[in-house]
């Protein structure tokens, strides 16, 4: 059975039927993922779950458990469900929380996916509830249940699901329900990935990309990726244009400094973001504590944006500090922006 993806602001007949999209429409970014589990890199526990659980449905010939994927963006959760999809022999159907408003949206994916077929839910979190409860059914019995006419007329039908796989995606697996969490068999998270995987990534992009990289270039740029495979990628797409134009398109450690510090990007990976951040929390708030709310009308920036994409990083490399009154940037912070310290406050 072919690979197929339901994309969000396709014709409603195609996102109804579930349209495949040819290999060759691909983005780049997406040419750059593992097609296989052999060649994910990184999250060994993960994968090495993963690959049990895989091999052991495939031997029983039933579908794979549900599985739900949590931690921050960027990290794989969503290449992890391609591969799924890939080494089951399904076809992969993506959507995400938001986009399923209403209860009828959800059904009418469920009553199309086909026998052993992937459904990927995308910030899983952000469902509604009333959405959520059809899933309870689909995911247990796989049947959802229809409710016809109202009041004392009512009456109430359940309609048969072909066995499906749902693999959910999420940053805030705190906002999910306990009855949601708890159907699902896999329960993974994804963290950071260190500078020696990251290093093996931009080896095989550049590789794909066909990009000349040497070992020290190679870990300058993972070095300052924040410790995730999608922003790698990016960055080392950034450098190959700056190589090219500034250069004579091989990549070394002069050319990585130039090209990231014209993107902003400093030794540690912070962004101009992530410093106004921190800039924030020391220059208006006295190094804080402060609340993200307070923060986020500060720098005019959603608080889930800061929660979701500025905080892990910052929080993983110990320059934030999450406390019940509130954030507080720590001593390194300061010394990373280049403030005195002093002692009193630490």
């Amino acid at each position: 059975m072919s690979d197929g993806l339901l994309i969000r602001g396709a014709p409603a007949q195609e996102i109804v039927n579930g349209t495949c999209l040819p290999d060759d429409h691909e983005s780049e970014l997406q040419s750059l993922r593992p097609q296989r589990i052999d060649d994910y890199i990184g999250q060994r526990e993960v994968v090495d779950s993963l690959k049990i659980a895989i091999q052991a449905a495939v031997f029983r010939g039933e579908p794979l458990e549900h599985v739900l994927f949590h931690g921050p963006p960027g990290l794989g959760k969503t290449t992890l469900a391609h591969i799924i999809a890939r080494e089951m022999g399904g076809r992969l159907t993506v959507t995400s929380g938001p986009a399923l408003e209403k209860g009828g949206d959800l059904i009418g994916i469920l009553t199309h996916l086909e026998e052993g077929d992937i459904l990927f839910i995308d910030e899983i979190h952000r469902m509604t509830k009333a959405v959520e409860e059809f899933l309870y059914p689909a995911m247990e019995d796989f049947a959802v249940d229809f409710v016809f006419d109202k009041g004392i007329h009512a009456r109430s039908h359940r309609y048969r699901l072909n066995r499906f796989t749902l693999v959910g995606a999420t940053t805030r697996v705190g906002l999910l329900s306990a009855p949601l969490r708890d159907r699902f068999g896999l329960f993974r998270n994804l963290d950071f990935y260190s500078a020696e995987n990251l290093v093996d990534i931009i080896k095989r992009s550049a590789s794909i990309l066909d990009i000349s990289i040497n070992n020290d270039s190679a870990s300058s740029l993972a070095h300052r990726s924040r410790g995730t495979p999608r922003i790698v990628n990016r960055l080392l797409k950034r450098v190959r244009d700056f190589a090219q134009v500034r250069g004579d398109g091989h990549i070394n450690q002069e050319l990585v400094q130039a090209a990231l510090a014209l993107e902003g990007v400093d030794e540690k990976g912070l962004t101009g973001l992530d410093r106004r951040y921190l800039k924030t929390i020391i220059d208006y708030y006295h190094g804080g504590p402060v609340g993200i709310e307070a923060i986020a009308a500060t720098l005019q920036e959603e608080a889930d944006t800061l929660v979701d994409v500025v905080e892990p990083f910052l929080l993983k490399i110990g320059l934030v500090m999450r406390t019940s009154s509130g954030r507080k940037a720590s001593e390194a912070a300061y010394r990373h922006l280049g403030y005195s310290v002093q002692e009193k406050l630490f």
